[in-house]
Formats: structure tokens, C-alpha cells, sequence
């Protein structure tokens, strides 16, 4: 029993939780003030049907979610203390209506939701061409320490943390990474993908609207981190042509040396372009003929830490 000098104290408490939630509330609201629903605001064909398996998946497990809930609350109402109507059965051992319901309805969940996964994972490969009466633009993707690098081969320029696109045009990606593994993400576009060092990965993906949208890293690779992000532009093709247009008049050539300079780590605060690339150099960093960027530079390093051999 709660002693007389207790009392008191829990009734403070109890006082002051209406405060501590609203509190707590507060807090929550002002943490998320910073979020985007970006996922939840696709602008291409992609991301609207990974909304769509969201949803889809949402719906399906609030169907056995809520009745759990619902039958909960109705559980302890009814056999509370007070109800005297609540029969108390104290030998009940089993039932086979009730182990049907039990495990037919989470059973049935689970199957649908195995449905919606493996048909949207198929509709979504990748690597499968975006229905579309215009032909795809070809974009080569390398990720770096920490900053990207964009290709348009077809264009013969390249540009860094900048990536501008024709609304409405598939895009075909070639992506890669000339350093630790890393990921591709333009979230109202759709579809994260990796990049890897020595091995080349695709990704279709179009904007249906002008617009400008974030993408970024989602794999944490080291002190830069926080700052490998780009900015998606999605303009009208005539604004994609005038961009190319630019981008070849002004900016240095991207050839092997200009590279292995990009390649060093370092973050990017301004994009910019290249006016011109040397032909075959995403091969070359996809086959290593020009090697990975050099990594952290250890100055004055303590002859104490073991470090990784260079020569067998």
C-alpha cells in the first residue's frame, strides 16, 4: 500500500504528465519541422509506384494491426474487475475456431504482402528501360571522396555534385564508385542503388515535371559524408540543351590527370563543369586502368600503429 507521505509525491507526478507530454510533443514537432516527405512526393513514374507499394503495404498490415489493437482494449474492458458478466475460465486449454482465426489472418497478411513485394520488385528492376516514345539519356555516375561525378557521354561534357536532366526523357545510368562502396539515391525519383568499386551498375529513372530535387549519399563513407549531396535539376530540353551549350564553352577538360586531382578527398561546395572528356574514361575507372582515389593522407603517422602492409 502507498504510504501516506508517498501520496503526495505521485500525485505531483501525476500532475505534472500532462506537462511532460505536451512537452515531449513539442520537442517532436520541432524535430521533425526539418523533414520531407520526399518519398511521399514522387515527381517521376519510379517513385510513384514505389508510393504506391508503400500504401499498398500500409493498408494491408493495418488490416490485421487495428483489429489487434481494437481487440486489446476490448480484452481488458470486458474482463476487467469491475464487469461481473465476464465469465472466468480458469481450465480453458484450446480452441480450434479461435487458433484458425489466430494464424489464418496473419498467414493471409503475410502472403500479400509476399505478392505486393516480389511483382513490384519485378515491375521495378533497375535495370529494365522506362516505357517511353523518346530515347533514353545515357549518364555516367562515379561517386568519389566525397562528391559525384556525372558523365554524359553522348554530350561530351560532365559536371560535379550537379546533375541536369530533360523532363520527361528516361535516364539511363551507368553507375560506379572510385571509392568505398557508396549509394545513389534521388528519393522523389525513386529507386537507391549502390556503387561499387571495379563493377558498373544501371538505374532508369525520369522526371515527369521540371523541377529541382535532392539526391544524395545514404551510406555513411567517411568525414565528408554530411556534404556528399547533389541537386537534381529537371528542365524543359531546350533549357538541357542551352545547359550542354554552356557547360562546353567554359570549364577544363576531364582527362586522366584532371581526375586523379577529383579523385583526391575533398568535399565540393559549388558545382561546376568540364568542358570536354576524355573518351573511354568511365571505362578506365570501371576497369581500374585508372586506379581508385588515393584515401586519407596520414601526415606525421606514429610508428606505433600497426599499418597495412604495402609490399608481400
Amino acid at each position: 500500500m502507498t504510504s501516506r507521505t508517498e501520496r503526495p509525491r505521485n500525485q505531483l507526478w501525476f500532475r505534472r504528465c500532462p506537462r511532460l507530454w505536451a512537452a515531449g510533443g513539442l520537442v517532436a514537432l520541432l524535430l521533425l519541422g526539418g523533414c520531407q516527405a520526399a518519398v511521399l512526393d514522387p515527381k517521376g513514374p519510379v517513385g510513384l509506384a514505389e508510393k504506391t507499394i508503400l500504401l499498398d503495404s500500409l493498408a494491408i498490415m493495418l488490416a490485421i494491426v487495428v483489429p489487434v489493437i481494437v481487440a486489446t482494449v476490448a480484452f481488458g474492458w470486458w474482463f476487467r474487475a469491475s464487469n461481473l458478466k465476464a465469465v472466468y475460465l480458469p481450465n480453458f486449454e484450446y480452441s480450434g475456431r479461435i487458433e484458425m482465426i489466430v494464424w489464418s489472418i496473419p498467414l493471409l497478411t503475410i502472403t500479400l504482402l509476399g505478392g505486393v513485394a516480389w511483382i513490384g520488385s519485378h515491375q521495378l528492376d533497375p535495370g529494365a528501360p522506362l516505357a517511353s516514345d523518346k530515347p533514353a539519356l545515357d549518364v555516367q555516375v562515379v561517386s568519389l571522396d566525397w562528391k559525384w561525378l556525372f558523365i554524359y557521354p553522348k554530350q561530351g561534357v560532365a559536371s560535379v555534385n550537379e546533375l541536369v536532366v530533360p523532363a520527361g526523357t528516361p535516364i539511363h545510368f551507368t553507375l560506379t564508385s572510385a571509392s568505398v562502396m557508396n549509394t545513389f539515391f534521388v528519393p522523389q525519383l525513386g529507386s537507391m542503388i549502390y556503387t561499387m568499386n571495379g563493377m558498373a551498375t544501371g538505374l532508369n529513372l525520369m522526371a515527369d515535371e521540371p523541377g529541382v530535387f535532392r539526391g544524395r549519399s545514404t551510406m555513411i563513407s567517411g568525414d565528408g559524408f554530411p556534404d556528399m549531396y547533389f541537386d537534381v535539376h529537371a528542365v524543359a530540353p531546350d533549357q538541357f540543351d542551352a545547359w550542354t551549350g554552356r557547360a562546353r564553352a567554359n570549364g577544363p577538360t576531364l582527362d586522366a590527370a584532371s581526375y586523379r586531382d577529383l579523385s583526391k578527398q575533398g568535399t565540393t561546395r559549388d558545382p561546376y563543369t568540364y568542358r570536354d572528356v576524355e573518351p573511354g574514361l568511365f571505362g578506365a575507372i570501371v576497369t581500374q586502368r585508372l586506379p581508385p582515389g588515393p584515401g586519407p593522407v596520414v601526415k606525421n603517422p606514429d610508428p606505433s600503429i600497426v599499418s597495412p602492409k604495402t609490399e608481400f
